[in-house]
């Protein structure tokens, strides 16, 4: 593992991504709505520029309850695709958003509870039509927890092998950081102490010993796309830099051209349509 950031800089990132507090807490939705564990459960999204059905995975149980619990509630009639970008995704959810005016700054409104993560990685990555959750930065969010109801849905763009190439190499950067991070996490008692007195010698003889433990650990999941991930990537697309980052819990099934016509509105500041896109009612099949 190459020594790309002093040792001084990661473990203090690491420790500040520690000490950092969320918004509130993250909590289960305490949903009762429960489906039958064989059955694929589907939702219809009627937009204002057309009707998308959605169908949700099992393996991620808790984003599909909640999503199923929210939709028959009726929290999603009205909300605003609030933010929109090309070959990338289209972003709604923002319960302030039904009655948002022209310039009004969204993205924050949720129900006060986020959900936590469920990665079910590699099975279910970002290829085009994946609909996943959006959540608040690792800085503040290090588990990862999903919004209580802002989702997006990926139209992303399609990639060569050389280009896939690049991704594996920054998603191979990543999770050595990670790891590296979470190792110092394991002595930061120690790096404070160090820190106070200015012993760099300690700081890098503590990096020398953790570099290979990454190393080990690395091996033991490497970061490779999977023979599935290529195949959607080069032909259907999708958005792999966000793989394993955020949960993926449900697909498109019908209705991805409306999504497609989603995408190409005109958009203003924030990425936020210029004319509204709303989300007019979900209805469960």
């Amino acid at each position: 593992m190459k020594k790309v950031l002093l040792l001084a800089v990661v473990l203090c990132a690491a420790l500040s991504c520690s000490m950092t507090n969320g918004n509130g807490s993250a909590s289960d939705s305490n949903s009762n709505e429960k489906t039958d564990s064989t059955k694929m459960t589907q939702v219809e999204i009627k937009t204002s520029l057309g009707d998308i059905v959605v169908e949700l995975y099992n393996e991620t149980p808790k984003h599909r309850d909640n999503f199923i619990k929210l939709a028959k509630e009726g929290y999603y009639d009205g909300v605003l695709f609030h933010r929109v970008i090309k070959d990338f995704m289209v972003q709604t959810g923002d319960g302030k958003s039904k009655t948002a005016k022209k310039d009004d700054m969204l993205g924050a409104g949720d129900p006060g509870y986020t959900i936590p993560a469920e990665f079910v990685y590699p099975k279910y990555f970002h290829k085009k039509g994946a609909l996943a959750a959006a959540r608040t930065g690792d800085q503040v969010n290090p588990q990862r927890a999903s919004s209580g109801s802002q989702f997006y849905i990926v139209t992303g763009q399609v990639y060569s092998e050389d280009q896939l190439h690049m991704i594996e190499q920054n998603m191979e950067y990543g999770m050595k950081q990670s790891l590296f991070q979470s190792l110092a996490m394991q002595h930061r008692q120690e790096i404070e102490e160090m820190q106070r007195n200015g012993d760099r010698a300690g700081l890098e003889r503590l990096q020398n010993e953790l570099i290979p433990q990454v190393e080990a650990e690395y091996a033991k999941n490497p970061a490779k796309l999977t023979q599935e991930q290529r195949q959607a990537y080069t032909t259907v697309g999708g958005t792999p830099h966000l793989d394993g980052q955020y949960t993926v819990f449900g697909e498109v099934v019908k209705g991805m051209d409306v999504v497609d016509k989603i995408q190409n509105v005109q958009t203003g500041v924030n990425d936020r349509p210029v004319d509204d896109v709303k989300v007019i009612s979900m209805r469960v099949l």
